[in-house]
């Protein structure tokens, strides 16, 4: 089991540097990636022949390419992906600069897309892997001020969902990871605002965004804990498609069920009646 060899996105802060710290600690080999080597310098250090330090800036085809082959040429493979890059973005859909959103999704979601496009033909020949891609009860639920962040999410899981169904007979697993608040910097520096404000989303998303920001640092979740949950379920023999990470997320995603419960109960018929009539 602990020969397994990992490859963790946006390993810098957050996530990303707590699980890559856990997973060497573990035993495993893995591959570190950051978009400057110098802020997963000390971590790469003390294993020096477990870890070896990426380059990686998952917008940039070249440099996924690079982190790949450098992965595989030291140890001979990749088990496990984790695609934990990413960053946030606030203000209402309205508000939202169209630059911005584009480079959120470029990071967000193409950059986890064309990192897991990467690693597939290695997991394929191979006949097993797992693919861990880090979303969002964001993904889940959607929130005032953070509507474009959502909607990256959203494609996470979906994309996770459609991916986890193509692969399973190729002995390839897929996890999607959604947490609520955790005490990470995704609420602080890695989260733009936009520069846009309109006074009439001020009681919606401008609240939500306070409450958010005025949160970063303070919230419950605990990225160690995190951590260790995100390695229990790739050592899992049934790993979950997904896994919620906070009581918020459990929380959320229990109201989202009920919400959807109440919406398809009240409408059956009309959803059942755009059918054609049996028979016809």
């Amino acid at each position: 089991m602990k020969n397994k060899v990992w490859l963790i996105t946006g390993c810098s802060t957050g996530f990303g540097r707590e699980l890559a710290k856990l997973v060497l600690q573990s035993g495993y080999k893995a591959g570190v990636a950051s978009r400057n080597t110098d802020d997963v310098k000390d971590i790469v250090e003390s294993y020096p022949e477990m870890a070896v330090a990426l380059k990686l800036d998952v917008t940039k085809p070249e440099e996924i390419k690079t982190a790949v082959e450098t992965v595989t040429q030291k140890f001979g493979t990749i088990d496990v992906l984790v695609n934990n890059a990413g960053i946030g973005y606030f203000g209402a859909i309205e508000e939202s600069e169209e630059d911005e959103v584009r480079r959120m999704f470029e990071i967000n979601f193409f950059g986890l897309a064309n990192m897991t496009k990467a690693v597939l033909p290695i997991m394929r020949t191979q006949k097993s892997g797992h693919v861990v891609n880090i979303a969002s009860i964001g993904g889940l639920v959607g929130f005032p001020a953070v509507g474009f962040y959502n909607a990256t999410k959203f494609a996470v899981d979906g994309y996770s969902e459609a991916l986890s169904k193509e692969t399973k007979h190729l002995g390839i697993k897929v996890t999607v990871i959604a947490p609520s608040g955790f005490r990470t910097d995704w609420a602080g520096r890695s989260a733009n605002n936009s520069k846009i404000v309109i006074d009439d989303y001020k009681e919606t998303a401008g609240t939500n965004k306070n409450n958010i920001r005025g949160y970063s640092g303070k919230q419950p979740g605990d990225p160690e804990r995190a951590a260790k949950a995100i390695v229990e379920a790739v050592e899992a023999e049934n790993p979950p498609l997904r896994l919620l990470l906070g009581k918020a997320a459990l929380k959320g995603a229990r109201n989202k069920l009920q919400e959807l419960q109440k919406d398809f109960d009240t409408w059956e018929a009309t959803t059942v009646g755009a059918d054609f009539p049996e028979g016809e």
